[in-house]
């Protein structure tokens, strides 16, 4: 048996919310195949790879194999693997933030032979290095238990879901991936397309985002017209539903819809108080910097109404000394702490003051 705690790991959230199928899935007919082929996994624990572009949602369809086999209440062990990190175990980094599989149990208590599943991701299988491709095949090859924690915790045992964007037959090919790994990992394979091959389940993805963001910034933006949806169709998205996630946050934060098409078409947006084309010449750098300035103001307010008006806590939200807030509180034109709506000035500002 081999303990996970002797590296530093952490457990990612496996209850971590994650869109409704029929926005992971859309209507495109290959992401109903991938759907079908989700679904005859039912409760079983083969090894899957899931082939796509970078971008496609390869760790959403993990978690929802995950969540059908061997459940939501199971740890979820996602592993990023850069080249030439050292071990497999080593590189085994999880959220630190995220609480892990919870108490301790006597591993006696469940039998000889029993324990509980949990699930290890591997993300970009392929650039494991030597050594951690020789241990990863290990796990398949002795069927491995894990003790989480140390000897007196549960045992867990692994299925392995690995993803790429790579061509591993042809990294096979040219002796930078083991053949014998592929196999092992490709027992069943999903591939999800990319956004460009499933232009119909854009409107759906943006609406699902826009409101994602809404609650979680707490702006309220017009809905897209159907100019900038039109748009959207049309874009290639090299960075596939990430691109789209991201452009839809800015959307939510910018407010601006003429920021976001302008974006697709590759022009310089035009702020409405920017002078005319015709009245001088506009400043790239002058747009891009007011731009940024808004969207600042926009965050620190933001983050000041969730903290109550205490800049202390505020500043410890945006990871940035108390001192750097006032600079930008005041560059920002935020009312000061007297004339705020969230008070006067707290004992808790006063020790950041201080400090």
């Amino acid at each position: 048996m081999t303990f996970i705690s002797d590296t530093i790991a952490y457990f990612m959230n496996p209850r971590r919310d994650l869109a409704p199928d029929e926005v992971i899935f859309g209507k495109s007919e290959a992401m109903g195949a991938v759907r079908q082929k989700l679904e005859k996994l039912g409760g079983t624990n083969v090894p899957v790879l899931i082939r796509g572009e970078t971008g496609t949602g390869k760790e959403t369809i993990a978690r929802l194999i995950h969540r059908r086999y061997p459940g939501e209440d199971a740890p979820f062990l996602k592993l990023n693997s850069p080249v030439g990190r050292g071990s497999l175990l080593d590189q085994v980094m999880f959220d630190k933030n995220q609480e892990g599989l919870g108490g301790q149990e006597n591993p006696a208590d469940h039998g000889p032979d029993t324990g509980r599943w949990g699930t290890l991701f591997v993300d970009e299988v392929a650039d494991l290095d030597p050594c951690a491709q020789s241990k990863l095949l290990r796990l398949f090859q002795e069927e491995q238990s894990f003790a989480i924690g140390g000897p007196k915790c549960i045992p867990v045992k692994l299925r392995i879901l690995c993803a790429s964007s790579r061509n591993l037959e042809r990294e096979a090919e040219s002796k930078n991936f083991r053949q014998d790994l592929l196999y092992s990992i490709n027992v069943v394979m999903m591939y999800l397309p990319p956004l460009r091959d499933r232009r119909m389940d854009i409107p759906l993805l943006v609406e699902y985002f826009l409101e994602l963001y809404k609650r979680k910034f707490g702006f309220n933006p017009a809905p897209p017209s159907t100019r900038m949806i039109d748009l959207l169709q049309r874009h290639e998205w090299p960075g596939n539903i990430s691109e789209l996630e991201n452009l839809m946050k800015r959307y939510v934060l910018l407010g601006s819809e003429e920021f976001i098409t302008s974006e697709l078409l590759g022009t310089t947006p035009r702020r409405v108080d920017q002078p005319s084309p015709c009245a001088g010449a506009i400043s790239l750098k002058k747009v891009t910097r007011d731009a940024a300035r808004e969207l600042e103001r926009k965050i620190i307010l933001k983050t000041l109404q969730d903290n109550r008006g205490n800049r202390k806590e505020a500043a410890r939200a945006l990871n940035i000394s108390y001192r750097a807030l006032l600079y930008k509180i005041k560059e920002a034109g935020v009312p000061p702490k007297r004339a705020s709506p969230w008070g006067p000035i707290t004992q808790s500002d006063r020790q950041g003051q201080r400090g």
